[in-house]
């Protein structure tokens, strides 16, 4: 069977760090990886507003645990399960995902760790490897799967290009234009035709 693999936030639920700017007041935080493509850049700027703004873990977590699955997504990842197996492959942290994972059916979640003190400070984290989106459909191609991969920032375009099959997500207009080899869906009824046509592609 054929492995999909899919960002999370942006595709299947809300920007966390724009859920914690509203939460706060705090509109430097709306920045994310459809701003910003280098990922350890944008997150030293988003410790550094937080320590600015005396921000703790806590905080962030709140902002997680208050969010739901954007509308259809849970349905569209049922659907999916039904012709792929599935796997999340996200720049979001363990410790911030685990309740928007439960509200999706528990799936198969890649992502990286929060480095915590004991004052509930956020002092760093740990990228699970480099270039790890990339690396982790490398690996699943390595054992012979067909990948069909959908992301909507410049952070998910090396998944994308390693994929046999990428597609985009309501990207944002610059990436679009940066990256125009690839598809773009708007809504999840498109995106499952995508996924259909990609289907049907590689059964001919």
């Amino acid at each position: 069977m054929n492995i999909a693999c899919l960002d999370f936030e942006g595709v299947l639920v809300p920007e966390i760090w724009i859920g914690l700017a509203q939460r706060t007041g705090i509109d430097e935080l709306k920045v994310t990886t459809r701003d910003i493509p280098d990922y350890d850049e944008l997150m030293t700027y988003r410790l550094g507003l937080m320590r600015q703004h005396d921000l703790r873990f806590s905080d962030i977590q709140a902002a997680a645990d208050a969010l739901e699955p954007l509308a259809g997504a849970a349905e569209f990842l049922n659907w999916l399960r039904t012709k792929f197996q599935v796997a999340i492959l996200s720049d979001t942290f363990y410790e911030l995902a685990g309740p928007l994972l439960q509200k999706l059916g528990h799936p198969m979640m890649l992502c990286h760790r929060l480095e915590l003190d004991t004052d509930d400070r956020v002092i760093g984290y740990r990228l699970r490897q480099t270039d790890p989106k990339r690396a982790a459909v490398k690996a699943f191609r390595s054992m012979n799967y067909t990948i069909v991969a959908a992301g909507d920032s410049y952070n998910d375009i090396s998944m994308l290009q390693e994929a046999d099959f990428g597609m985009l997500f309501c990207p944002p207009e610059n990436v679009v234009t940066d990256y125009p080899e690839f598809s773009v869906s708007r809504t999840y009824a498109e995106l499952q035709e995508a996924f259909i046509a990609v289907c049907a592609r590689y059964a001919a």
